[in-house]
C-alpha cells in the first residue's frame, strides 16, 4: 500500500488520505488568481483586436471612398480621414492604421515607378506628404485640414 504524502502534517483522528485543508485552499485560490488574470488579459487583448479590426475597416472605407470621388488632390485627406477614424477606436485602431498606412506606403513605392511613371525623388516625396497626412489624422487632428474645395459632402 502506498504511503500517504501528507500522513507527517496529520492530526490525530483525521482521516489519513485526505490533504491538509490548507493546501487545497491554497490551490483553488491560486488557480482563481490565475483565471482571473489569464481572463482579464483576455480581455484586454480581444479589446485590442476588435479595435485593430474595426480600424482596419476604416481604413477600407476611406479607401474605397478616394476610388469612388476619383478627386484630384483628395488623397490626403482620404489619409488623414481613414488614419483619424481608425485611431478613434483605441489602440489597437491606431496600431491597425500605422501598419496598414506603412505597408501602402512601401507597396507604393515600388508601383508607383512601374505603373505611373514617377520618379524615385518623386514617389519619396508624395510618401513623406502622405505619411503626414497619415500622422495628422492618428493624432486625433481634424482630417478636413486636408479637404479639398468642392469635394463632395458625402465624403
Amino acid at each position: 500500500m502506498a504511503q500517504n504524502k501528507y500522513s507527517h502534517l496529520s492530526a490525530a483522528g483525521t482521516d489519513q488520505c485526505s490533504p491538509p485543508l490548507g493546501i487545497s485552499t491554497m490551490k483553488l485560490f491560486t488557480g482563481l488568481i490565475l483565471c482571473s488574470l489569464v481572463l482579464g488579459v483576455h480581455s484586454q487583448w480581444m479589446s485590442f483586436f476588435g479595435e485593430a479590426y474595426e480600424g482596419a475597416k476604416d481604413m477600407w472605407r476611406a479607401y474605397q471612398d478616394m476610388k469612388e470621388a476619383n478627386y484630384k488632390g483628395a488623397d490626403k485627406y482620404f489619409h488623414a480621414r481613414g488614419n483619424y477614424d481608425a485611431a478613434q477606436r483605441g489602440p489597437g485602431g491606431a496600431w491597425a492604421a500605422k501598419v496598414i498606412s506603412n505597408a501602402r506606403e512601401t507597396i507604393q513605392g515600388i508601383t508607383d515607378p512601374l505603373f505611373k511613371g514617377m520618379t524615385r525623388d518623386q514617389v519619396r516625396e508624395d510618401s513623406k506628404a502622405d505619411q503626414a497626412a497619415n500622422e495628422w489624422g492618428r493624432s486625433g487632428k481634424d482630417p478636413n485640414h486636408f479637404r479639398p474645395a468642392g469635394l463632395p459632402n458625402k465624403y
